[in-house]
């Protein structure tokens, strides 16, 4: 049977650059589909750009250009600042809001739900956060503002607007979760949601005025509204499996994509934790209203922190941004300190003195010292035809990575899988300092040149599992070890 995986993250909006939160969303998503792909899945990687909504509308008045010329060059420079993430485009597929295909089918998808008696219009008045692009409870806000963006001025919307009835679902997405324990990814954010359900769902308003917010995908049969920006972006994950020729939902789930990596590849979301409402109970009751069937997985990161455990936040001035990192450390050493530094689900703090250290002590000191010791031996005393090249135990020739290992990764456990390659590592070191192989050499060579090719080996198979972590410095160590060479300059230089 064929391996089928989709994997999606949210959608960014091209108002601003992408930040800290963003690349460790991008590199924890693109870590989990590498893993996947190395374990011989068809993996469909999708992410792209949310380009409707006030946010962007608002940038292109500030810069008094049209908001299509506006997203049109933010689309460009997110495709730009992926790169730094070091994120495998060969598998990626990349949505955009305002692709005519996507406005196809979200227009569709509104169809489908009013048709099934989903969708009603009314009068009403509520607070809005143009940072979150969603309306606020009061029992929601702290000291009359949103806890995300409290330097902005809540909204007031006082219209006349199309709603979904949410409140229906409620029964429904709590049975969805009885039947998934696993369906947010950690369980405590699984309870989150679950207590959000059970507190009672609210209708919730799905379009806005045309003449107020021009912006956005004009509502199906009246042209004086259009979609919210939730109910719009949050369909691009189905509608990223449409073919060009595709225009209906119904020619959407006779497809042959949606089948593969909707019916049969565990479509699986990644997203922050102020996403996991959005994520893992409003769209998955605007899926149970268009009878499409729901996600298999939600998992949720939590918040990247500065000084103090406050979240970063480019008005606060305590964020670091990403490009500052890649351009003084390189791509991998960004990856392994989110990877390894940052918690897997909880909140972690990101400062330059931390990533210092950890580049120095994981990287320099650790991975780059290491393999400079194993691969100078080898150089110096194993001809290369003699060397033991292996990709270790094998099955249908896909490497068979530690079950350890594996299992981490099974659970989006990403730290300790990290964690587990550097407890390699140590090992490794380990050996090294206990059975001397450069003393053991002059002594016995035989019995030295066998420690020296041991070492390679377990080189190697760390180099295997670090093709999902690390693939540019995997790469390069695959090569070496290849050519029986030591590194002609550092792997990681000591800063």
């Amino acid at each position: 049977m064929d391996k089928n995986f989709f994997l999606t993250t949210t959608l960014p909006y091209v108002n601003a650059p992408l930040h800290m939160g963003h690349a460790l969303e991008f590199v924890r998503a693109d870590t989990i589909a590498r893993y996947k792909k190395l374990l011989g899945y068809d993996v469909y990687f999708n992410t792209g750009t949310d380009e409707h909504g006030v946010k962007n509308y608002q940038k292109a008045q500030e810069k008094n250009i049209s908001p299509q010329e506006f997203v049109d060059q933010g689309f460009n420079i997110f495709i730009e600042q992926l790169k730094m993430f070091g994120v495998d485009e060969s598998i990626m597929h990349f949505i955009r809001t305002t692709d005519k295909k996507h406005e196809m089918i979200a227009r569709d998808f509104w169809r489908v739900v009013d048709k099934n008696g989903y969708i009603y219009k009314k009068s009403y008045k509520a607070k809005y956060c143009v940072g979150c692009e969603s309306e606020k409870t009061d029992s929601e806000l702290i000291e009359g503002t949103c806890p995300h963006h409290p330097n902005q001025e809540l909204k007031t919307i006082d219209e006349e607007n199309y709603f979904f009835k949410y409140s229906l679902f409620g029964d429904k997405l709590l049975k969805l979760y009885e039947n998934n324990p696993n369906f947010v990814v950690p369980d405590f954010r699984l309870n989150e949601v679950k207590n959000f359900v059970n507190g009672g769902l609210q209708d919730f308003s799905i379009s806005r005025l045309k003449e107020k917010m021009p912006w956005g995908i004009e509502v199906p049969g009246d042209p004086s509204q259009v979609m919210y920006v939730w109910f719009d972006a949050l369909t691009n994950y189905i509608s990223t499996l449409a073919d060009d020729e595709t225009e209906t939902i119904e020619e959407l789930v006779q497809g042959e994509n949606f089948k593969k990596y909707w019916i049969n590849g565990n479509p699986t979301q990644y997203c922050g934790k102020d996403n996991t409402r959005f994520q893992g109970a409003m769209w998955q009751a605007m899926l149970m209203a268009s009878n499409i069937p729901n996600s298999h997985q939600i998992v949720v990161n939590g918040f990247i922190t500065g000084e103090g455990g406050i979240r970063m936040s480019k008005s606060l001035g305590n964020g670091v941004d990403p490009k500052e990192i890649v351009n003084e450390y390189g791509t991998d050493a960004l990856r392994y300190f989110l990877l390894r530094e940052i918690a897997s689900f909880e909140d972690s703090p990101f400062t330059k003195e931390r990533f210092h250290e950890s580049y120095n002590s994981g990287l320099a000191n650790g991975l780059g010292n290491l393999t400079s010791r194993i691969l100078t031996l080898s150089e110096k005393y194993i001809p290369l035809p003699n060397l033991p090249i292996t990709k270790g135990e094998e099955k249908e020739g896909v490497y068979l990575l530690p079950s350890e290992f594996i299992n981490y990764l099974e659970n989006y456990d990403l730290q300790k899988a990290v964690s587990f390659i550097w407890e390699k590592i140590a090992e490794l070191d380990k050996r090294i300092q206990e059975t001397e192989p450069f003393k053991v050499i002059k002594i016995d060579e035989e019995k030295g040149k066998e420690l020296i090719k041991e070492n390679v080996v377990k080189l190697y198979e760390i180099s295997q599992m670090l093709i999902p972590i690390l693939p540019e410095t995997a790469k390069r160590l695959d090569i070496l070890i290849r050519e029986n060479r030591k590194p002609e300059a550092p792997l990681f230089l000591r800063k």
